[in-house]
């Protein structure tokens, strides 16, 4: 029986008065709500997670093993979903548990997760060892890759292209998050790169060559040459609050009431903040920011 995680289609809708703050054209500015996917509160990762977790119900898998930072929405929605599917989650999360739990983490407990921590030791690493004692024990795992993201997962957001473009049939950019990868290669593939704008969230060590490999996986042509790719506004590191990210949070909730997260979706928000004062996006153009979500990570960041 088919497994529903989603409620699609996602709402498109206007931002005229962050538009105005960006000294854009107020009916040119639209805000693509993939954070209310609906599962877990809500996350870009969902549409992926739909297919992940069909895959592992076909496979008769009892148990789902993931990776991620202490503060993954990836693993928080694997969580969600393992719970919605009725499989056990096990999560390996980097380095060490913190003294308390809170925002993702909170909810991965919540989820009924188990957490494994990785120490210094290799993500990878541990979770394929986590996945064989699992074996040991008699359980069937299913591993689901960093972020979620692979050739197969992308092609939900070459649907999700698909569904923006029935929203706004002619748009000049979309501006999204890269962390993984999955989310920018699958609107890439529907859309072409000229149109894709990805911000480097500092997920992966070469952001623009993962994205390209899984383009191509996906059975489109090499678009490296053409992909455009912001790698500036990763600052200190992945999981550091950076000042341009700051300034789109504030940005984006005194416009228009919405919340971004500091890791990933407001990267993204100061990517579209930098390229319309740098004019790669004009007043006059159809741009879509692509809210991917991350909501509870927000309050599992003590420096905010």
């Amino acid at each position: 029986m088919a497994m529903t995680l989603t409620s699609l289609p996602t709402p498109l809708e206007p931002a005229p008065r962050w538009a105005r703050a960006l000294n854009l054209r107020a009916d040119r500015l639209w805000i693509k709500r993939d954070d209310l996917t609906g599962l877990g509160g809500g996350d870009n990762k969902t549409r992926k997670l739909q297919i992940s977790v069909q895959a592992a119900l076909d496979a008769g898998a009892t148990v789902l093993v993931t990776t991620g930072a202490p503060q993954s929405n990836h693993a928080r929605l694997t969580a969600a979903a393992g719970a919605r599917a009725g499989l056990e989650v096990v999560l390996v999360l980097e380095g060490e548990a913190p003294e308390a739990d809170r925002g993702n983490l909170l909810l991965d407990r919540l989820f009924g997760a188990e957490v494994t921590w990785s120490g210094d030791r290799d993500l990878s690493l541990v979770q394929d060892e986590t996945a064989d004692a699992l074996r040991e024990r008699g359980g069937r795992p299913y591993v689901i890759p960093f972020g979620g993201s692979s050739p197969e997962t992308a092609v939900a957001y070459r649907d999700a292209a698909r569904e923006i473009l029935t929203q706004i049939p002619s748009l000049d950019h979309v501006v999204v998050a890269v962390g993984s990868g999955g989310t920018m290669a699958g609107l890439v593939a529907e859309l072409g790169p000229d149109r894709v704008l990805g911000v480097d969230c500092g997920a992966v060590p070469d952001a623009l060559s993962t994205v390209s490999q899984m383009v191509r996986a996906m059975g489109e042509p090499d678009p490296c040459a053409t992909l455009r790719m912001d790698t500036s506004l990763v600052g200190a590191g992945y999981g550091a609050l950076t000042e341009e990210a700051s300034e789109a949070m504030r940005q984006l909730a005194r416009t228009e009431g919405l919340i971004l997260d500091p890791t990933y979706t407001a990267r993204a928000g100061a990517g579209l903040i930098k390229a319309v004062r740098e004019g790669r996006i004009s007043p006059e153009d159809t741009t879509v920011f692509l809210h991917s979500g991350g909501l509870p990570g927000l309050f599992g960041h003590s420096e905010l």
